[in-house]
């Protein structure tokens, strides 16, 4: 009966360490949730006029609903997880943990999909879609004006180089032009002379380096530290599971 007695003492300071482990761990979840869900809307509600530089880029303008769609998601998973935790509630550690599964298998299948369709991600393909694809100076077509941010954005021509626009629909819609504005030079002193001599074929006046290539050098120094990153989040997550369903079957 003594032994008993002292099996549960251990039994339930294990349960008490475990539920107090877990409400830090979601706690920091809650507070990233905060965070960019607090960024988010401070960018989106214009304090400073980022409003207009955001929605002048495609990629800043999809990027700010990610981070508040990521937001929203660690806000609930962090909230979930604090309130189960402390209250001992088995719905909401179910609930918890059924999302946090869900993500988990979300995660998993996009790297299997990213896998299978790995060949789409070729310089061949995105050459072959540009040729098919990109009109030019189109803001309303969003392949076209996304296109124009990447250029912009990395200071590149085409996937491989300008010569991406020779035999293109972008030719066949502005025949007078060799390659779009967006490839041009930024060159404040020279101003609009710099950009006809940009677009009629004047290789000082544009960039000659490919997207492809750009955006490889520009994301490699990166590459270790995502990796690293995603091994950590997914630790993260199956520990998270292991513990709510701990927790889970140890509470009456």
């Amino acid at each position: 009966m003594c032994v008993s007695a002292r099996g549960s003492a251990m039994e339930g300071d294990c349960l008490s360490c475990m539920k107090y482990l877990m409400f830090i761990f979601n706690f920091f979840i809650f507070l990233g949730g905060s965070f960019l869900l607090g960024v988010g809307v401070w960018v989106l509600l214009d304090p400073m006029g980022f409003r207009e530089i955001v929605a002048a880029n495609p990629l800043l303008f999809t990027g700010v609903y990610v981070i508040l769609a990521m937001g929203a998601m660690l806000f609930l998973l962090g909230f979930l997880g604090c309130c189960g935790a402390i209250r001992e509630n088995k719905c909401l550690l179910l609930f918890f943990f059924m999302l946090i599964l869900f993500i988990f298998l979300a995660e998993l299948a996009a790297a299997i999909l990213a896998f299978l369709f790995r060949e789409h991600l070729t310089r061949e393909y995105f050459s072959r879609e540009l040729k098919r694809h990109y009109q030019g100076h189109n803001n309303t077509d969003v392949f076209t004006s996304t296109w124009n941010a990447i250029m912009t954005t990395f200071d590149c021509c085409g996937v491989s180089g300008p010569e991406d626009f020779e035999e293109s629909l972008f030719r066949l819609l502005s025949p007078s032009k060799m390659v779009p504005e967006a490839c041009c030079q930024r060159n404040g002193y020279l101003g609009d002379v710099s950009v006809e001599q940009c677009v009629s074929g004047s290789v000082a006046f544009r960039h000659n380096k490919g997207c492809y290539s750009a955006m490889v050098d520009y994301f490699e120094t990166y590459i270790y530290t995502a990796g690293a990153l995603a091994i950590v989040v997914l630790t993260i997550e199956l520990f998270a599971m292991v513990f709510a369903m701990c927790l889970f079957r140890g509470i009456q």
